[in-house]
């Protein structure tokens, strides 16, 4: 086991790796920028460096300062945490070089998968079912029309090198076509320094389905069921829950048998996560994340499984916890991300956080880094915290979510809440009757208070 790790991280996904050390009696090191001297991961941890200031490209994204922080700490591991430097292989690498471990995939599988037309020839090949389009790169050409017109529009431009709804725009008609391709690659070069784009056939209302896998790198792996995705604005989700209220104990078998097998070909080390666009019963693979996911606290509330403690525990050589047999779903959860924004513009609203209160009661996980009198900084994402629901079944936990909802405070800044306490009674969030447009479309005609 490690002796020391340093989260690369901020905010509460570092906290949230700096409790599963704890509880692997694993000491700590915090880095923070100067922005974030007060956070709470670095008023826990054992020790704190500072690497720079707020620019995330002068501290967090800082490889030569994280580094440093290592070799002046003792720290013998790196947890990335989710965003930042999470997927970058090349990281992996050079801590690989300083004899340092990654806590996460072997970097030719973070390199695979960053790259979305290797990722979806290598599903291809793995037996993982994906969305008709092209092999490879497309330009506004007359290949791209060709290929546009044989799998049918509208037609999905994506950018190879990126996520995040950045570098992807929807062509409807042929006419459209060139533009869609000249606009995405602008937008992929300028987020991901590369202007490859690819085509996929646009689905008219799937659900986002993703698989979370767990795997030793030696040829073990096992899935933990599905995470309906579903509800997103701007390409970004807001609410995650799991089961899918549409998926069945057979497809979930059936899907998650390939994405396991999958995982044990590949010998893939540690947490992943393989998502899917699903509709009329048929699954489609889009993507996968090779990290911890933001959403991953619903997967352990319905399995009872520390991720985050077990992708710790499997980078140090450790074998997997649990045999696939031994994975029971117990239950419905839930997750909000709570974002310091206007909830009606999405407008950011960095600042003080003059008052507090997180619900509590049977059930309820909240996990975030804030506090009263914490000043959200602008220079990061907006989110205040992730409250997670579990009830025996999907109405208790709708019915217990309303009540953490109403129950929860966060004064001093605006924030999402409003739109979750709507979202709650909505009748198509109760039924499960929404795809990946239905919140964007509800927006569209939602008369939400800003409070």
């Amino acid at each position: 086991m490690f002796d020391k790790i340093l989260i690369a991280n901020r905010g509460e996904i570092a906290l949230r790796v700096l409790r599963a050390c704890k509880e692997l009696g694993i000491s700590t090191v915090a880095i923070h920028s100067t922005a974030d001297a007060d956070a709470m991961h670095v008023r826990l941890a054992d020790e704190s460096v500072c690497i720079g200031p707020p620019p995330s490209k002068d501290s967090y994204l800082n490889i030569p300062a994280l580094l440093a922080a290592c070799e002046i700490t003792g720290a013998d591991a790196v947890h990335p945490g989710y965003g930042f430097l999470s997927e970058n292989a090349r990281f992996a690498e050079i801590l690989a070089d300083h004899n340092l471990h990654f806590i996460g995939p072997k970097a030719e599988h973070i390199r695979l998968m960053g790259d979305k037309i290797e990722a979806k020839k290598t599903a291809r090949r793995l037996g993982i079912p994906v969305v008709p389009g092209s092999d490879g790169a497309v330009g506004p050409d007359d290949d791209a029309m060709s290929i546009a017109r044989e799998i049918g529009f509208p037609v999905l431009v994506k950018a190879a090198a990126g996520g995040g709804g950045r570098g992807m725009k929807v062509a409807h008609t042929a006419d459209d076509l060139a533009l869609a391709i000249s606009t995405a690659g602008n937008e992929a070069k300028a987020a991901f320094g590369d202007a490859s784009v690819y085509l996929e056939k646009y689905l008219q209302k799937p659900r986002h389905i993703e698989i979370q896998v767990l795997g030793d790198g030696r040829g073990g792996a096992i899935h933990l069921g599905e995470r309906d995705c579903s509800l997103q604005r701007r390409h970004q989700k807001v609410w995650e829950e799991s089961p899918s209220p549409v998926i069945s104990p057979e497809a979930r078998a059936r899907i998650g048998g390939i994405c396991a097998k999958a995982m044990q070909d590949m010998k893939y080390l540690g947490v992943g996560t393989i998502e899917f666009l699903y509709e009329d019963g048929e699954f489609y693979f889009i993507e996968m994340n090779t990290r911890i996911q933001v959403e991953h606290p619903v997967t352990e509330m319905i399995t009872g499984i520390d991720l985050v403690l077990e992708q710790i525990r499997i980078a140090a050589g450790g074998d997997l916890p649990v045999t696939q047999d031994d994975i029971v779903l117990n239950g419905h959860a839930i997750e909000c991300r709570i974002n310091a924004e206007n909830p009606v513009t999405f407008r950011p609203s960095p600042g003080k956080i003059a008052r507090y209160h997180p619900p509590g009661g049977l059930g309820i996980r909240i996990d975030s880094a804030v506090y009263q009198g914490y000043t959200i900084p602008p220079y990061y994402d907006s989110l205040v915290g992730k409250l997670i629901v579990h009830g025996k079944t999907r109405g208790e936990c709708l019915m217990r979510l309303r009540r953490a909802l109403d129950e929860m405070v966060v004064d001093g800044i605006e924030t999402t809440l409003p739109l979750f306490r709507a979202l709650v009674r909505e009748p198509a969030i109760i039924d499960g009757d929404y795809h990946i447009h239905w919140l964007e479309q509800y927006l569209a005609g939602a008369k939400l208070e800003s409070r």
